[in-house]
């Protein structure tokens, strides 16, 4: 099975004047293509230092983190930035859209960053809008769609330009748990479709969704646990 995610020895501290704050204190990890994956851990474990480094929106202290057989440890700014845009689609728990743009123009967004023109853009983000169910609120601005209808606009986004992984941050933390249900089982069709899927949760039945389940506590890994997923699933 392909490597997605590859951290070796993954350290991260933040620095109060001369005084060391550890966060994450040596964290292996191996995530291989198309594992649907929670992070789990209370506040304070490290897991959102965790996840903002496998989203490159971080860098790490020491240690090794592999994105796709790339080497992000080794990455300058652009090429950090062209990873997030290109290897990773982000989802959270803000939805985080862009209240002034349709729901398409929303989706389009990474595909700007990207060079695509305007009409493949429409053509793609439609399509995408149409997977997650919302092909008939493409023309809406976010001020006119539900949370759970909000959440659908972002992980169309975050799918536009066919990711290696989509990172989802608390993505059920604004939603009623009916909304939660349908937005978790939207994850898991991604997940079935051939995606890598990994969450940052703290709510154990959100966890549940996923098949593997890693805990992190006081910046360490805690407990890896993979379930028993049927072959259908």
């Amino acid at each position: 099975m392909k490597e997605i995610i590859r951290l070796d020895g993954i350290k991260k501290s933040y620095f109060l004047g001369r005084q060391e704050l550890p966060v994450l204190k040596g964290i292996d990890l191996l995530i291989s293509e198309n594992e649907y994956v929670a992070l789990m851990g209370p506040s304070g474990s490290g897991k959102s230092t965790l996840m903002n480094i496998i989203g490159c929106l971080d860098t790490t202290t020491a240690g090794q983190y592999v994105l796709n057989g790339k080497d992000v440890s080794k990455m300058d700014d652009d090429e950090l930035a062209d990873a997030r845009n290109n290897e990773i689609g982000f989802v959270f728990q803000q939805f985080n859209l862009l209240p002034r743009l349709t729901a398409w123009e929303n989706v389009a967004l990474p595909l700007i960053y990207a060079g695509v023109g305007k009409k493949e853009r429409e053509e793609r983000a439609r399509e995408m809008l149409n997977k997650v169910g919302l092909a008939d609120r493409a023309h809406h601005k976010p001020n006119e769609l539900s949370g759970g209808q909000s959440q659908r606009v972002a992980i169309a986004r975050a799918l536009i330009n066919n990711p290696s992984l989509i990172l989802a941050d608390e993505p059920t933390g604004n939603l009623d748990s009916k909304t939660s249900v349908e937005i978790m089982e939207l994850f898991g069709q991604i997940q079935a479709g051939g995606n890598t899927v990994v969450l940052v949760t703290h709510e154990e039945d959100i966890a549940n969704y996923t098949h593997r389940i890693v805990r992190i506590r006081d910046g360490v890994v805690e407990s890896d646990k993979r379930k028993a997923v049927a072959a259908n699933s």
